[in-house]
Formats: structure tokens, sequence, C-alpha cells
């Protein structure tokens, strides 16, 4: 009898070395796994991953749309030169019936554009300006990545026809392509877009 308590007594700590050897590693991986769901929340309220947590250092301010009322005109004063200084001199536009909510900020492309139209040996030669109707950050998008608008633009002027660009419905429908083009660029790169037209400054077929 003594012998079968001495062998329940040598099993018994092997037991218990076994158990306690599973809880110590469910134990670390839960801290493991704890620490890295922590780290994870941490970093996007930090703003690691682009989200919108409550860092202050992920904070984008996007363009603001520009009431009519605060649109700045060129010029200041009437014909005859009167009227430029002053809060009163007119450069603000005032809001007309029937007129656009918010100011348009013009942007004239410095180069033109020259391509082939698709299945024909014509090709088109063109000058373009943009306009929006937010503040000047689209425009200073437009410079910063003024290569890959150019790219697009030129994509855009080589998928169309003979037929388009020679009848005045067929420029408008290219002209809401241009500014789908221009808008995908830049919603690529920054995050929006914010073009509302493209506006034809030169047009010659050839």
């Amino acid at each position: 009898m003594a012998k079968s308590d001495d062998k329940d007594t040598e099993t018994a700590p092997k037991k218990k070395g076994g158990a306690m050897k599973w809880v110590m590693i469910i134990v670390v991986l839960l801290i493991v796994i704890g620490g890295g769901v922590g780290g994870g929340l941490y970093a996007m309220q930090a703003g690691y991953f682009g989200g919108g947590g409550h860092g202050e250092s992920v904070h984008i301010e996007l363009p603001r749309l520009v009431p009519k009322s605060e649109e700045v005109r060129g010029g200041g004063g009437d014909e005859d030169g009167h009227g430029g200084g002053g809060a009163s001199s007119g450069n603000h536009a005032p809001m007309g019936k029937g007129g656009d909510k918010y100011a348009s900020n013009y942007y004239a492309m410095e180069k033109e554009f020259t391509s082939n139209l698709r299945d024909s040996v014509h090709f088109v030669q063109v000058g373009i300006a943009i306009s929006t109707p937010y503040d000047e950050r689209v425009v200073e998008n437009i410079k910063t990545h003024e290569i890959a608008v150019r790219s697009a633009v030129l994509l855009a002027l080589g998928d169309a026809t003979e037929e388009q660009v020679f009848a005045v419905e067929g420029k408008r429908q290219l002209q809401a392509h241009l500014v789908k083009a221009i808008n995908a660029v830049l919603k690529q790169k920054e995050g929006f877009g914010g073009i509302g037209n493209v506006y034809f400054t030169n047009f010659v077929v050839q």
C-alpha cells in the first residue's frame, strides 16, 4: 500500500506542473494579443493609419466653397478709374438673381494640348481653363500635380472622335469628360476633386 501511495505522490506534481505550464502559455498569449489590439487602437487614434481619430496631426482641412458674396474681382473702380479704394470699391460681386451661388475661381493651363483623334487621321489642339467653386487650394492642387493632370487630359482627348470635335454637343460632352478625368487625378492624389467645369480657350482640328 505504501508503494501505491508513493506513485500517486510522484505523479501529482507532474500533473500540477503541466497544468501550470499551459496556464502560463495562455496568459502570455492573452498579453501579446491584448497588446497588439491596444497598440492598433492607439495607432488609429493617433492617426497613423489615416483614420479620423482624435489625433491633431492628421487633421486635413478640405477646400472651402467660396460664397458669391466673397468673390473678389480684379480691377476695383469703374471704367473711368473711380472708386479704386476702400471697402465699398465694388471688388466684391453682388448676389444677382439667377446667378451662381458660389464664386468661380478660374485657372488657365499654360501649355496647349495636342492629340490624335480616335480612328482618324486628324488631330486636335486645344487650350483649356478650369473653374472651381472652391478656394485657391484646388488650383494649387492642379499646379502641384500638373504632369498627372496633363496626362489625363491627353488620354481623354485621344479618346475623342471626329464627330465629337466637329459638333457643339460633342464638344460639351468632351468638356464633361475632361472634368471627370481631372477630378479623378485630384481625388487620387489629394483625396478631393473640386473641378466644376472645363472651358476651351482654343480649339483647332487639323
